[in-house]
Formats: C-alpha cells, structure tokens, sequence
C-alpha cells in the first residue's frame, strides 16, 4: 500500500527552519515534497505570478525553492512535480499566529486553501512568535497530520490551525475570532526627501468571544479551525435585501 503523499510550503521561505522540522517528522509515516519560496512572502494572502517567469531550484533532494509566492508554490507542486495529487498540502509552521481574520491575508493559509483547490485536503498551521517551545507545537502540527491522513478529511476542506507555543497539550475545534489591530499607515521621507510609508500596526488584542481561535490560543490551548471554501451567504441568498427598480429579478435557477 503506497504511503500518503504530503506537500509542504509556507510564505516564510524555503529555509525556515520550522519547514524542515515539521517536513522531517512527517516523512516518519508520509512521502514529502517541500516547495516553498525561495524569500519570505508573509502576507501575500492569495497571489498567484502572472506575467513573469518563475524559477525552480532543487535545494536538496525533494526539496525545492521557488522565485514566487506560496501559491505558486503549490500550484505548480501539484501540476508539475507531484506524481499523484496529494493527501494533503501542509503550510507553516508560520512563525507568528494567523487567527481570525488574518486568514484573509495570510499566505500560509492562502497555500493551504490553494491545496484544497486543487483537489487535496489543506493544513495551515502558525506558532506565536519565537516560541519557546517550538518543538513541542511542531510535535503537535505532526499528530495533526498524521491524524489527517489516517482518517483522511474530505478534500477541498481546510484546517487553520495556530499552536500558542508553550508546550500545551489540549486543543479545542474552533471558530475564527475577531484579532484587532493598530491600524496604521506610517508616512516619512527618504534621504532625498521623497516620501515613502510602512503599512499596518500590530495587534492590539482580541474580541473575546467563546469557542473562537482568539481565545482558546489566549488560555493556552491549541486551536483547530475548520474552513470551507464556500464563501456564499446562504442566508442572504434566501432573503436578498432588495429589489432594483426598473429591474425583474430571477427567482430559483433559470430552464
């Protein structure tokens, strides 16, 4: 029986050094194949290159670095050098949390939900920033997976998963919170006085809401978050919130 077969990325770059450890103990019950970028690439939410040629470079053997985002990472693993589609895409372990709404802008995640698209299951995890315990939350990023694929989740689906990195060893299924930020645009001038800006503020803490990923990280624990990639307001759909003058609208599909 082939064993699963796991990709691996992230948007902190091809030597990162949480990637290879995670990558290591994955390759325990798992075949591997790391493709991340060859730079750090936070934040590029879901960028995919389009009008310039990308490079790949084999690091070591079933290791590789990409001149582009974490999307293109995956996406071109999938199409190009995966021999099957994999099990699952695993992203991370990102070196800070993605909670709440940082999922939207996240390219740890956005690899992981490219993952799901092309037809995988997808694992996004993020540990706070310079962990203490580190190795323990990869441990745990490990359990996840394997977890995964021995009672493999339904492709398309997606796991954001943040570990708080003090060793803990609960974990709660989650919903994502609210993470609040000093929103911030910083303007100054350069040497030749010409003015340039650093966008975004750090975090200022959190809506505290029960069951979200916000708090359970926040008490300790570490957080599980299933997604979809549905992202339709049913509810609205059923009840539109207005009718357009002069327009007729179609109700139910169209025959």
């Amino acid at each position: 029986m082939a064993r699963p077969l796991v990709l691996c990325s992230n948007d902190d770059g091809i030597e990162a050094p949480h990637l290879e450890a995670l990558a290591v103990l994955l390759e325990e019950f798992a075949d591997v194949l790391v493709v991340a970028p060859e730079r750090q690439r936070s934040a590029a939410s879901h960028a995919i290159t389009l009008h310039k040629p990308l490079r790949l470079t084999e690091v070591r053997p079933r290791r590789y670095s990409l001149s582009g985002t974490p999307v293109d990472c995956v996406y071109l693993a999938i199409l190009k050098l995966c021999d099957r589609t994999p099990d699952v895409v695993v992203s991370g372990v990102n070196d800070g949390f993605n909670l709440g709404s940082d999922v939207f802008y996240s390219g740890t995640v956005a690899a992981a939900v490219e993952g799901a698209l092309r037809g995988a299951a997808g694992i996004a995890f993020s540990v706070a920033p310079r962990a203490p315990q580190v190795e323990h939350a990869i441990r745990f990023a490990a359990a996840v997976v394997k977890a995964a694929v021995g009672e493999p989740i339904p492709r398309g689906t997606v796991l954001n998963v943040n570990m708080p990195g003090q060793g803990s060893d609960e974990y709660q299924w989650t919903m994502l919170g609210r993470r609040l930020y000093e929103d911030d645009v910083a303007e100054r001038s350069d040497p030749r006085g010409r003015p340039y800006y650093w966008v975004g503020g750090g975090p200022a803490g959190h809506d505290d809401v029960e069951g979200t990923d916000c708090v359970a990280v926040a008490r300790g624990w570490n957080s599980i978050t299933p997604m979809h990639l549905d992202l339709t307001d049913r509810g609205r759909l059923a009840a539109p919130p207005w009718t357009l003058e002069g327009f007729r609208v179609v109700v139910g599909s169209a025959r």
